[in-house]
């Protein structure tokens, strides 16, 4: 199998290194500096005490132009346009398109480029931070679950046994959409209310103001989710959530570390999504619209 990785940050690296041992992988990125470092140290992944060197060569978005037959994406939402655009030359007509990226609606944009029987959307599980452009450190283990948005895609478990081939334990799921709003469940509550205090997510737990903002997001998230027909229990989702942030107090958000690092942040792919479907179905999540207003205005700051 032919795989490009767009996006070469950590997940992309470590999937690049991955998939590297059984599949055919190159990866694309849009930075000249970072992609000549991984052509000259290859990756490296490194978990616990282990160690592990690829060499994945990388090219610069628009160099690359053989047809591949899975484009999996990495970048951050805001760019998905802009960098299928500059490699569309490796999207044939047998090409599968694959997000694994935070939050939810990315198929709308993929689908600009290939029709819906080759698309396919996914979460992961896996967690990985950079230590530098070329080495990675493997950071938590979990399921990849990948699902396709039209009934016509057929071939799904292929995609997913060379994920589980690759050392990346992965499920196909026939109501992806139940799957992605599970994992939106944490993104647009804890984590986005974790990166607007600026705090560690057990903050959100351990005070009182903080958990009663979060189990209102939870609620929101809830009462949209299930006019989609994604079937939640706010009281089991707030049990679960506090759950989950009380077992890992310490842990921080890719929002927290762009609002604190003065980047741009994948807001709108996140509680921009809640907004979004509610509107469509005449809710009213105010909590949710204040999140997405409160993240663009810390973004807009002067470090």
């Amino acid at each position: 199998m032919k795989i490009a990785v767009l996006g070469p940050g950590s997940m992309g690296l470590l999937y690049a290194s991955g998939l590297s041992q059984v599949a055919d992988v190159v990866l694309l990125g849009n930075n000249r500096e970072n992609i000549a470092l991984i052509n000259q140290h290859g990756i490296t992944v490194r978990r616990a005490d282990s160690e592990r060197h690829s060499d994945v060569p990388a090219f610069l978005n628009g160099s690359y132009d053989e047809q591949v037959d899975l484009l999996l994406i990495f970048t951050k939402a805001y760019h998905t346009q802009e960098a299928l655009q500059a490699n569309k030359n490796v999207i044939g007509p047998n090409t599968v398109i694959l997000t694994l990226q935070n939050g939810a609606g990315h198929e709308n944009v993929i689908s600009r480029f290939t029709d819906d029987r080759h698309i396919l959307i996914g979460t992961t599980a896996q967690g990985a931070y950079r230590e530098n452009p070329y080495t990675v450190v493997h950071s938590g283990l979990g399921d990849t679950c990948l699902g396709a948005v039209s009934p016509e895609f057929d071939n799904i478990d292929s995609f997913a046994e060379t994920f589980i081939k690759a050392g990346f334990p992965c499920l196909s799921s026939e109501n992806i959409c139940q799957t992605i709003w599970n994992k939106l469940m944490i993104n647009a509550s804890s984590s986005v209310l974790s990166g607007v205090l600026q705090v560690k997510q057990g903050y959100v737990v351990s005070n009182p103001h903080a958990w009663t903002l979060c189990r209102q997001l939870i609620n929101e998230i809830c009462m949209t989710a299930n006019a989609i027909g994604c079937h939640f229990s706010a009281e089991e989702q707030t049990e679960r959530l506090f759950n989950h942030l009380s077992a890992a107090p310490d842990g921080l958000t890719s929002i927290y570390s762009d609002i604190r690092n003065g980047r741009k942040t994948e807001v709108d792919v996140i509680s921009g999504t809640v907004v979004r479907v509610a509107k469509e179905h005449n809710l009213s999540v105010p909590t949710e619209e204040f999140m997405v207003h409160m993240v663009h205005a810390l973004e807009g700051r002067q470090h």
